[in-house]
């Protein structure tokens, strides 16, 4: 199979992050660190990838700067995965699609995860673009301005 062309030139945005962040397994790995996975046996264990293909996947989230490699928090001979601040930029992404899968990709009475906030034990408010003065926005009140 081809190699898809890099995106990482392009003038777009959204382009660069999907060639940065638009792998599946990437997106993965991202979802169990937000949800305190840290160790290469935990990501493999949850998400049952091919150990090449996790190795490759992480090395590219700590080349992206999205993890860092740490000594084990319990003072073991392993190594952990933990995010970084860029990667908690990305937090909003990831609840956004939990969100739209929880919406729209199952059906009524379907079993599925719920993401909750620890302190209440409720569900998160849905996600809302937002202006400056704090209100919902549509994309219909948007437009893409190239910048100088």
């Amino acid at each position: 199979m081809a190699e898809r062309p890099s995106l990482s030139q392009s003038s777009c945005p959204v382009a660069r992050s999907i060639d940065l962040i638009g792998d599946r397994w990437l997106l993965m790995i991202l979802r169990d660190a937000f949800d305190g996975i840290r160790r290469y046996s935990e990501f493999q264990r949850s998400l049952g990838v091919a150990r090449n293909i996790l190795a490759d996947r992480l090395k590219k989230l700590v080349e992206a700067g999205l993890l860092q490699v740490q000594p084990a928090s319990d003072g073991s001979a392993w190594q952990e995965y933990v995010l970084t601040e860029r990667a908690n930029d990305l937090f909003p992404l990831i609840v956004a699609l939990q969100q739209f899968g929880e919406q729209y990709l199952f059906s009524s009475g379907e079993t599925h995860s719920d993401l909750l906030e620890i302190a209440s034990g409720e569900p998160l408010a849905p996600l809302r673009v937002r202006n400056q003065q704090g209100e919902v926005v549509t994309p219909e009140k948007t437009r893409v301005q190239k910048a100088p």
